[in-house]
């Protein structure tokens, strides 16, 4: 397998959850099923080392679940700072447009309100429409050109670092957090945790079995439940590491608040 491959990412949550769901289930009635098979050659001291290591597999299981989540919303994090400073950035480029000379200062400034809904349209547009995404993105290289011509035309005609000099420098911050954010975009939690984590839960499922099925009665509801919580997690972790899709969405109010400023 190539690691450097993610496999995971382009499919969609819901059956990535669903499916490892499902797999935990079958492991763990697989367990139950040779534990019972072993019920009748078993002793208190083998069922008290098989409870042993149904607990290290769970603490396994914990710790690298709690690396995984920090993991994800680190970046999640880290992706709606970047949101914030780009807005700060087109804010600081927006007032700076005042010191521009006559008539760049109109025309980069309504050049700018165009950049801000191309911005906020890109943020909620879907990332499986590619073509969508991709044209936007071309659209976006392209209006930061033509508002940096019109700051190269303006500096021209007013030279003085306090004035123009102070507009460019803002418009290349923009230019930068706009190219620091579709980084982090690209930052995801590194498939290969996420299918040791898999790995784990669904051994430890199984070991659940296992130990259930070294006794008289089975204790399927908790199981079930232990299961579903679980896969609960996982969702959460793959919807905070999915930044253009899913239920968990970056906040996008800074950039809202830019419109019509």
């Amino acid at each position: 397998m190539d690691f450097t491959k993610e496999y995971l990412y382009n499919q969609n949550s819901f059956l990535v959850v669903f499916i490892l769901f499902l797999l935990i289930l079958l492991a763990n009635e697989a367990g139950y099923r040779l534990g019972h098979s072993y019920q009748s050659r078993t002793d208190t001291d083998v069922k008290a080392h098989t409870n042993t290591i149904q607990a290290g597999a769970l603490g396994l299981l914990a710790l690298i679940l709690g690396f995984t989540f920090n993991m994800a919303l680190q970046r999640y994090n880290n992706r709606s700072q970047a949101v914030i400073e780009e807005s700060n950035a087109i804010g600081t480029a927006l007032l700076r447009t005042q010191l521009l000379p006559e008539p760049y200062d109109t025309i980069t400034h309504q050049l700018l309100q165009e950049y801000i809904n191309l911005r906020l349209e890109v943020s909620n547009t879907d990332h499986i429409i590619v073509s969508k995404q991709q044209n936007l993105d071309d659209s976006t290289r392209a209006k930061q050109h033509e508002i940096w011509l019109h700051a190269v035309r303006a500096a021209r005609l007013d030279p003085r670092q306090v004035t123009t000099g102070y507009f460019v420098s803002a418009l290349n911050n923009m230019i930068d957090a706009h190219g620091e954010y579709n980084a982090l975009l690209q930052l995801h939690v590194p498939e290969v945790i996420l299918i040791l984590l898999f790995v784990v839960f669904i051994m430890s499922g199984a070991l659940i079995g296992y130990g259930s099925g070294l006794g008289r009665k089975r204790s399927s509801v908790p199981a079930l439940m232990l299961t579903f919580l679980i896969c609960l997690v996982v969702f959460i972790i793959i919807d905070l590491d999915r930044p253009k899709r899913g239920v968990i969405k970056i906040n996008q109010n800074s950039m809202m608040l830019l419109k019509n400023d």
